[in-house]
C-alpha cells in the first residue's frame, strides 16, 4: 500500500512514453497503450522500488481504466443527441440485426469447422461477435469522425450489441455455470436491457428543462460534480441490471447533448476522457500475458481475425446500404467497429469459469490484441481499403459515387 501512488506514477509515465512514440510514428495511440501494458504486469521484473508488476496498484489501475471507458462513451454520446439517434431508429435496428447475424453465424461456423465441441463453439462465437465500444469511441474521436453520417449507424450498432450481449451472457452463463437456462429468463434479460435504454432516453428528454435549470450554475465545481453524479449513478445502476456501464454512460451523454450546456460539459470532460481513457487501454494490456501467446492459439486467432475482417466489412456494407448510406460510408461502418476488446475477454473468462478448453483464453487474448492494433489502422485507412475492395469485387453499388460524406 505504501508504494501504490509511486506505482501509478510509473504506469502514467509508461503511458506518456507510449503516447510520444505513437505521435512520432504518426499511428493510432491505442495499440501503443495496450502494448505498454503487455510489456509489464505480473510477468515483468522487479527492481527495488521500481516494481513493473503493478501488484499493489493493479486493482486501482483497473478501476481507473473502467472510468476511462465511462468517460469515452459519455463524450461520444455528447456528440449526438436523443433526437438525432431516434430519427435513425429503424435503420439502426436493421443494421444491428445484420451485423450481429453475420458475425455470430461466422463465429459459430469457425468454431465448428475447427472441430470444437458445441459449448466451446458458443464461447468462440461470443468472442468474435462483440466489438470494443471503448476502442471504437477512441478512434472516432481521434479521427474526428463523430460528425460523419455513418457514425449514427456505428453508435446504434454498439447499443444493439449491448442488448445482444445481455441476452447472450444470460444464455451462456446458464449453460456453463448452472447447466441450464430458460426461455423466460432470456426474454426477461432482453426486455430489461432494451426497456431500460428506452426509459433513460425518454425520461431524460422529458427532463431537459429541469436539467437546463439544474446545470445553470456559475460555479465550475458544482457544475462538474453535478454532471459526474448523474454520469456515475446511471452508469453504475446500469451495471446492476446487466446493461454495460459504458452503455449507461453513452445514454447520459445522449440526454445531456440536448441541453444548452452541452458545450460546457464537453469542454470540462475532455481532460478526464483523455487521461482515464489512456489508463483503460494500459490496464487492458496488463491483463494479457505475452508468454501465453503461443502454439495453436496463434493460428486459431489469425484465422478468426481474417474471418472477422471479412464478416465486419460485409456486414458494414449491408447495414450501411439498409440505412441509405453511400458505399464509402458503409465501408467505414464495418471497419470502424472491427476492433475487439473487453467483451471478448469477458466471454473467454466465462468459458474458463465453466471448465472449458484452456486454449480459449490465450486464443481470445491474441485475437483481441491483433484486432486492437489492426482496427484503428483499418479505420484510418478506410478510404484506401474501400478503393482496393471495389477493384476486386464487381458490384456496381460499391463503385457508386459518394454524395457529401467524404471520409476523413
Amino acid at each position: 500500500m505504501d508504494h501504490m501512488v509511486f506505482e501509478v506514477g510509473i504506469a502514467v509515465l509508461l503511458i506518456a512514453l507510449a503516447g510520444f512514440l505513437s505521435a512520432k510514428l504518426r499511428f493510432s495511440v491505442v495499440p501503443f497503450y495496450i502494448l505498454a501494458g503487455m510489456a509489464v504486469g505480473p510477468h515483468a521484473p522487479h527492481f527495488g522500488l521500481i516494481d513493473l508488476r503493478f501488484i499493489e496498484s493493479a486493482e486501482l489501475i483497473n478501476f481507473m481504466g473502467r472510468l476511462g471507458v465511462i468517460f469515452l462513451l459519455f463524450y461520444l454520446g455528447l456528440e449526438f443527441s436523443v433526437g438525432r439517434l431516434a430519427k435513425a431508429g429503424k435503420s439502426i435496428a436493421i443494421g444491428g440485426s445484420i451485423y450481429i447475424g453475420i458475425n455470430f453465424t461466422l463465429g459459430l461456423l469457425f468454431g465448428l469447422i475447427c472441430g470444437f465441441p458445441i459449448l466451446e463453439t458458443l464461447v468462440i462465437a461470443g468472442v468474435t461477435t462483440i466489438s470494443s465500444s471503448a476502442i471504437v469511441a477512441k478512434v472516432l474521436v481521434d479521427l474526428r469522425r463523430t460528425a460523419n453520417p455513418e457514425t449514427e449507424m456505428i453508435l446504434g450498432i454498439i447499443m444493439f450489441e449491448d442488448v445482444f450481449l445481455a441476452v447472450y451472457l444470460s444464455i451462456l452463463s446458464g449453460l456453463l455455470l448452472s447447466g441450464a437456462t430458460t426461455l423466460g429468463g432470456v426474454l426477461l434479460s432482453a426486455g430489461i436491457a432494451l426497456g431500460y435504454m428506452l426509459l433513460v432516453l425518454i425520461v431524460g428528454r422529458l427532463l431537459i428543462p429541469v436539467l437546463n435549470k439544474l446545470l445553470g450554475v456559475s460555479s465550475n465545481e458544482i457544475f462538474l460534480t453535478t454532471v459526474f453524479a448523474m454520469l456515475f449513478i446511471v452508469a453504475g445502476f446500469s451495471e446492476t441490471i446487466h446493461v454495460a456501464e459504458a452503455i449507461g454512460a453513452l445514454l447520459v451523454g445522449l440526454v445531456l447533448a440536448e441541453t444548452k450546456h452541452m458545450h460546457r460539459i464537453e469542454k470540462a470532460i475532455l481532460p478526464f476522457r483523455d487521461f482515464f481513457g489512456a489508463l483503460f487501454f494500459f490496464s487492458f494490456g496488463l491483463t494479457i500475458d505475452p508468454l501465453s501467446l503461443k502454439g495453436n492459439a496463434v493460428w486459431l486467432a489469425i484465422g478468426a481475425v481474417i474471418l472477422t475482417i471479412i464478416g465486419n466489412y460485409t456486414a458494414g456494407m449491408l447495414a450501411g446500404r439498409s440505412g441509405k448510406l453511400s458505399p464509402k460510408a458503409s465501408s467505414n461502418v464495418g471497419l470502424t467497429i472491427v476492433s475487439r476488446g473487453e467483451f471478448s475477454i469477458i466471454m473467454a473468462n466465462l468459458g474458463a469459469a465453466g471448465g472449458l478448453m484452456a486454449i480459449l483464453q490465450p486464443f481470445a487474448a491474441i485475437y483481441v490484441l491483433i484486432l486492437a492494433v489492426l482496427g484503428p489502422f483499418l479505420t484510418k485507412e478506410s478510404a484506401m481499403v474501400h478503393k482496393f475492395v471495389t477493384k476486386i469485387v464487381p458490384i456496381k453499388w460499391m463503385k457508386a459515387k459518394s454524395g457529401g460524406d467524404k471520409l476523413q
